[in-house]
């Protein structure tokens, strides 16, 4: 009998080992991950009981949950009037389609469920005051943010500026956009139809164009970073000459590339790599590109942040400058085609680096994070990802990028009495697709407090007939002025 009495002891004693394990290893090894799995019904019914943080602009709620009499006791809402400005950055919050933007990425300091939070878990807990989150007050500058969008206006497309100095993000616009009330409701079949729908429409308002999507071939918005790469690295000086036809058959094959014009690059047989940037010549910069080489192009472009996964805290679709190229393929890589692909912000990062001498910081959306009781449980502190080039090397291309405005190709962003630096784009996407329309750059010129992209998608509606300085540079001028005129 007593030996059947142990074996009973020791299956029970092992029983209350394994439930001992159990138990450990998902209260203190897989809470967090549990807690943030979307699959997590518990967690998300619970977060809709608990009153979420607002996400703000300037002091101002562009989300916020209000009380309801339903069985949740609270709705998330977004102000209708500001709904579809800020949607692809405030992203949305639902029952069943999980979510997306600064509401998925934060939502455990908006829900309250952050480790920083802890200790008013338990106060809570020990009070019985209801639980609250936390408030994320962003970087974005409303009248920034509204001059993007009205800029814009009905296009299809992306802007982003940037505080060269610090890395902020003081406008992301993308269009087209979404209401993310639709998906916010407690109606579970609303909210599914809703979700089905805007997912399935052919022009992907779900997507911040921005930040991530299919990105987009760069165009001459490549050229300061070619320019860049080659007097940074001492291949070339603004002086560098290049052969100047009107056609170039590119070596190896029988494709012929052209300039915008479709003549020469200026009067001489040979252009300078200034005045090539100035122009935006794309048979000049094929060359200056061979000139530079693969590796040396793969590592600026790496510096710059190409191949960088950012996260603002949203994650940012890594930019790609292909390697391994042939000749030829670098040509056309060397003014922003081949299989060049960029997003808006990586462009506005580009020009951010050149107007703060030199130096990449890291982007952000996210000024500080607020306590219920109104103290701060995290505030940005400007770091910098990385120095890709020189001081000297950053004036240098500076001073390429007002001449661009003065007098050359990117006319359209002249702004009186400031200095602009700034480079068109005209992208081409295919032998019958429309290009894609661009403008970058930053001002005032010398002590920059914005740096921004533009890209037009669908050639502004006009097929392969406009450039980008008829189209986006017009748009970045509005928001720069928006910017420099507070």
């Amino acid at each position: 009998m007593n030996k059947e009495l142990k074996r009973v002891s020791m299956v029970v004693l092992g029983m209350f080992v394994a439930l001992f394990l159990s138990t450990s290893v998902i209260q203190v090894v897989q809470a967090d991950s549990l807690r943030a799995d979307d699959r997590n019904r518990r967690t998300l019914f619970e977060s809709y009981s608990a009153e979420r943080g607002q996400i703000l602009v300037d002091g101002q709620p562009i989300a916020q949950s209000v009380p309801v009499d339903d069985e949740y006791k609270f709705q998330r809402v977004y102000p209708p009037e500001t709904a579809q400005l800020y949607a692809p950055i405030t992203g949305y919050f639902t029952l069943n389609q999980g979510n997306a933007g600064i509401e998925d990425e934060l939502n455990d300091v908006l829900s309250g469920t952050a480790n920083s939070q802890f200790l008013d878990q338990i106060n809570g807990i020990i009070t019985g005051q209801d639980p609250k989150g936390a408030s994320v007050e962003l970087t974005i500058d409303p009248v920034a943010q509204q001059a993007a969008w009205d800029a814009l206006g009905d296009q299809r497309g992306a802007i982003v500026a940037v505080r060269p100095k610090t890395g902020e993000i003081i406008a992301m616009v993308s269009k087209p956009t979404y209401d993310p009330n639709l998906l916010a409701g407690h109606d579970t079949d609303a909210v599914i139809a809703n979700y089905k729908a805007l997912d399935e429409a052919a022009d992907n308002p779900l997507v911040n164009r921005a930040i991530g999507g299919g990105l987009y071939h760069p165009g001459s918005t490549f050229k300061p970073l070619l320019a860049a790469a080659g007097i940074d690295s001492g291949a070339l000086t603004p002086d560098s000459q290049a052969q100047n036809p009107a056609t170039f058959q590119l070596p190896g094959t029988s494709t012929n590339i052209h300039n915008a014009d479709g003549g020469a690059c200026g009067p001489g047989e040979t252009v300078s790599l200034a005045d090539a940037l100035r122009l935006s010549c794309n048979i000049p910069m094929a060359q200056f590109g061979v000139t530079i080489g693969q590796d040396t192009l793969n590592r600026y472009t790496e510096a710059f942040g190409f191949g960088h996964r950012f996260e603002v805290p949203m994650p940012v679709t890594p930019s790609v400058f292909p390697n391994d190229l042939s000749e030829d393929r670098l040509m056309l890589a060397s003014f922003g085609q081949e299989d060049d692909r960029v997003t808006p912000l990586q462009v506005a990062l580009m020009s951010a680096a050149i107007g703060n001498k030199g130096k990449l910081m890291e982007p952000t959306l996210v000024e500080k994070v607020i306590a219920p009781d109104l103290s701060e449980l995290q505030t940005h502190q400007p770091s910098v990802y990385n120095t890709p080039i020189s001081e000297q090397t950053a004036a240098t291309v500076t001073q390429m990028m007002v001449a661009s405005v003065a007098n050359g190709a990117a006319s359209n962003a002249r702004i009186g009495g400031v200095d602009v630096a700034g480079k068109t784009g005209t992208a081409e996407n295919g032998a019958d697709d429309p290009y894609t329309l661009w403008f970058t750059g930053f001002a005032p010129a010398t002590d920059p407090e914005i740096a921004i992209a533009v890209v037009v998608e669908n050639g502004g509606g006009r097929g392969q007939s406009a450039f980008g300085n008829q189209v986006a540079a017009p748009i970045a001028k509005r928001v720069i002025e928006a910017v420099l005129n507070r």
